[in-house]
């Protein structure tokens, strides 16, 4: 199992329920490192890119409205499988819909301001980190704990 890296958005609901610090200690509790991380505002043509896929669907004027509606905090974050674990610890779309335990089933009660992004897959992962992090903006770096969180297993 590779170690992976993963783009991970506390969007700008998040921000502004001042819940950056808490939703940055749950992915460092459960052991994944983070790799980048930076407060910035997304622009219309950054949410143009990022949101591509979805350019076509009725929401789209609105996600990006509210994206680009103040600043976010953009995150890489790295591990044993990142991509599932930091997909599986943010919980359902619809915080209406996520599980206690999950970011959006502890701290959100909206369907349409859900605190959080990440990326869906490995494709999806590389080509967004590239959007939000210029590689001098992302580290590599050893922790001292990394032993006794990382398998000798996992880093294969």
């Amino acid at each position: 199992m590779a170690i992976e890296r993963t783009l991970i958005l506390i969007k700008p609901d998040g921000v502004q329920r001042g819940l950056i610090g808490s939703i940055v200690e749950r992915f460092e509790r459960r052991g994944l490192k983070i790799a980048g991380l930076k407060l910035m505002k997304m622009t219309e043509a950054l949410a143009a890119q990022h949101y591509k896929d979805h350019v076509t669907k009725g929401f789209y004027k609105g996600l990006v409205a509210f994206m680009t509606s103040g600043p976010l905090a953009a995150l890489c974050v790295e591990g044993p499988k990142a991509i599932e674990v930091a997909r599986k610890m943010m919980g359902k779309t619809f915080c209406t819909d996520a599980e206690p335990g999950t970011i959006r089933g502890d701290f959100g009660v909206s369907r349409g301001m859900n605190l959080v992004h990440g990326s869906d897959g490995p494709d999806a992962a590389k080509r967004e980190l590239a959007l939000f992090f210029k590689p001098e903006e992302l580290f590599e770096y050893s922790r001292a704990l990394d032993a006794a969180v990382v398998s000798d297993e996992d880093r294969a």
